[in-house]
């Protein structure tokens, strides 16, 4: 008695697009493990910042000379390895991070909209903005400027009381601040009339003579930036390194770039596959023949 053949089994879908050597079903392949992996990568920085986006670009000069464009910065939760310090809450303990007393915040102006991933002319928001803390105020208080004539070329050691008068800062003591007689390690502290409707942080590019609130207008709404709400905060700023912030701020190019690449790599692979099988065949005929 004949034992039966076992029927083969017709492979599943999933077993032939994993075996398949059709060149688009590879190149589909290819793009699902790079997914896997970027959102590995994703998962991974997420559990360790406790924040998204868990990495920003520096992409002005506003923070120089203490973070430069192109910089990628690692953010973590405002909360996460030690309180959040302002820049008048530092000085008193002597906590500086890049170059000043103060965290880096990265937080969104007005609580506008922040698209996970920015590709030009399709996302709608803004970048959020990565400036120093340098003060919190409560509601109803009257929004504070800081000034450093020098912008990134000094820190100042202190902030001075001052007013403006006729487009001038002038101290308490009537003194005129003009950069002939002003000290380098001289900031000057403007209160201004406008009364903030909430609690929040004032914020100042290293490189800016003047901070946020209370008088710049956000390149996207038009408004006047408010203090800072804790709810604005993404994070604060850990470390950065240099030159590698590039690649995010170019991703979309760099996306087609790779896809185009692989494309290439499959029709070189694919037609090298078929010249070594072409010459398989050849040598089985010829054998066949003798």
């Amino acid at each position: 008695m004949s034992r039966q053949q076992p029927e083969e089994r017709e492979p599943s879908l999933l077993e032939k697009f994993k075996t398949s050597e059709n060149a688009w079903v590879s190149l589909a392949r290819e793009l699902l493990w790079v997914a896997a992996v970027v959102g590995s990568i994703a998962l991974i920085l997420f559990l360790i910042s406790g924040t998204w986006p868990a990495v920003v670009t520096i992409e002005s000069e506003s923070m120089v000379p203490n973070m430069q464009v192109g910089d990628l910065v690692f953010v973590v939760s405002a909360d996460r390895f030690g309180e959040l310090q302002s820049w008048t809450s530092a000085k008193e303990i002597g906590y500086q991070k890049y170059g000043d007393y103060g965290d880096i915040l990265i937080y969104r102006p007005n609580d506008a909209p922040n698209p996970p991933v920015y590709i030009p002319f399709l996302t709608q928001g803004v970048h959020p903005i990565i400036h120093r803390a340098m003060d919190r105020i409560e509601s109803g208080e009257t929004i504070p400027k800081y000034y450093n004539p020098f912008r990134g070329q000094t820190t100042p050691v202190r902030y001075i009381p001052a007013t403006i008068q006729n487009n001038s800062l002038v101290l308490e003591n009537g003194t005129v601040v003009t950069p002939q007689n002003a000290d380098p390690s001289n900031g000057y502290l403007v209160q201004t009339t406008l009364l903030s409707p909430n609690s929040g942080y004032i914020t100042k590019g290293d490189n800016n003579q003047v901070s946020d609130q209370g008088g710049y207008l956000s390149s996207v709404s038009g408004e006047v930036i408010m203090p800072v709400k804790d709810e604005w905060i993404v994070g604060k700023a850990l470390f950065s390194i240099p030159l590698l912030g590039y690649l995010p701020l170019n991703i979309v190019p760099v996306a087609i770039v790779l896809i185009a690449l692989m494309l290439v790599w499959e029709y070189v692979a694919g037609k090298k596959d078929k010249g070594i099988e072409k010459r398989e065949k050849e040598k089985k005929r010829v054998k066949g023949k003798k």
